[in-house]
């Protein structure tokens, strides 16, 4: 029984990049051994088992034969004279086919080595396409090796643009495209991510809201970058350098969906497109079991990030008032910091904005600050109750607001 270390821990160790997590392949082993070892099996008649002490993943070497439509239906074959090259065959790519042996010797098969080096994300065999869940983890190795300048083999990506155009991406779960959506939207540069499942026809398959927004044109004073999808994409990667927060950077990607949906006589201006995006938001999270919390995020600066970019010391109390109240801000203010975030994000994801102050995120912290001073319990004291109360503390918060705005415009205009 021969042990071998395989997978990201050896492609990150050779690009030096911190390893997160060692997968073991054992050759020759057979699943009474792995238990006899105590090994927690992962799953019933699966050969992937959980080291006692390590907790680490070891798993048979095993090969797998497609059987049906999807990502599922593989035949797996874990017999003890499975080789280590049939089971690297099996790998989706190069640079994750390779394996370290307990002496420290590389075993690279497939030229995993030569395709790191030349930073080419390249398939190991024509085997590939048998997974549609694939595309999605070249788009999403891609953005995470964004820092090393990784490219995508033209023939890999002739590949990918072939399995889209089949179908085969219909017949994947929503659990794992949400699951490979969640990973690329924490790399260091999501964007990619979607520009890669955009180039080979997949967003157009499972986002067919972002994949619309390429065609939309905006205005060119405001958005010198040009169309609504490079704009949403350039937001992304600004919030991801704001943040590792994964709710704020998926607000961000989807925060401009309603421009999909103006009609074209309208273009380049979008009017409403906040509130025309918000059904689309809920539709998409929908599709994909989005955590509410994300949901609620997303859909928030969907609606409001029209009016925040607005807010200022002229806009009308009533309708900063407004804001503060549809953003929930006074019992969630740490979402309303996160929805002030996304804006910030928008503001800055434009040709030529990305390094530009954004005073409205100072001026409505300030705000909410200013309101959160009114407390309800001396109204209770005061005796008041019921719609008499509302009006009441509805007026006392226009009054903080309204003395917040002069102090505003005494220190900025001084």
């Amino acid at each position: 029984m021969d042990i071998y270390l395989v997978g990201g821990a050896v492609r990150d160790g050779l690009l030096d990049i911190p390893i997160a997590d060692r997968d073991w392949v054992v050759v020759g082993g057979s699943i009474e051994q792995m238990l006899a070892l105590g090994c927690q099996q992962v799953g019933k008649d699966f050969p992937v088992f959980i080291h006692p002490v390590s907790r680490e993943e070891y798993a048979l070497a095993r090969t797998e034969r497609k059987q049906g439509q999807g990502y599922h239906g593989f035949e797996v074959n874990a017999d003890a004279g499975v080789t280590l090259e049939e089971d690297l065959l099996r790998r989706d790519l190069t640079i994750n086919a390779m394996a370290v042996a307990q002496n420290g010797d590389l075993i690279d098969p497939y030229g995993g080595k030569q395709d790191l080096d030349a930073r080419l994300l390249r398939h190991v065999s024509p085997a590939f396409e048998e997974d549609p869940l694939r595309v999605l983890r070249v788009a999403r190795f891609r953005a995470q090796l964004a820092e090393k300048n990784f490219t995508v083999a033209p023939e890999t990506l002739t590949l990918m643009h072939t399995m889209v155009q089949s179908g085969e991406l219909h017949a994947l779960v929503p659990e794992r495209v949400w699951q490979e959506v969640s990973k690329a939207l924490l790399t260091p540069k999501p964007s990619l991510f979607f520009k890669t499942l955009h180039e080979v026809g997949a967003l157009a398959v499972l986002f067919p809201e972002l994949a619309r927004l390429f065609k939309v044109p905006q205005s060119p004073e405001h958005h010198p970058e040009g169309d609504a999808g490079t704009h949403s994409l350039m937001v992304l990667d600004v919030a991801a350098e704001l943040g590792h927060d994964l709710a704020i950077r998926f607000a961000a990607l989807v925060h401009d969906l309603g421009k999909g949906v103006t009609p074209e006589d309208y273009w380049p201006s979008h009017p409403q497109h906040e509130l025309a995006g918000v059904p689309l938001v809920n539709a998409l999270c929908q599709r994909y079991r989005v955590p509410k919390t994300m949901q609620r995020l997303a859909v928030r600066a969907t609606e409001w990030h029209g009016q925040i970019h607005a807010g200022g010391p002229t806009m009308p109390l009533t309708a900063q008032l407004a804001v503060l109240k549809g953003c929930d801000a006074f019992r969630q203010p740490d979402e309303f910091d996160a929805v002030l975030t996304v804006c910030e994000a928008d503001s800055r994801g434009r040709k030529g904005f990305k390094t530009t102050d954004y005073p409205q995120k100072a001026y409505w912290r300030g705000a909410l600050l200013a309101v959160q001073n009114v407390d309800p319990r001396s109204l209770v004291s005061a005796g008041l109750k019921g719609e008499a109360m509302a009006q009441a503390i509805e007026q006392r918060r226009l009054a903080c607001l309204d003395n917040f705005c002069t102090h505003w415009l005494d220190e900025h205009e001084a």
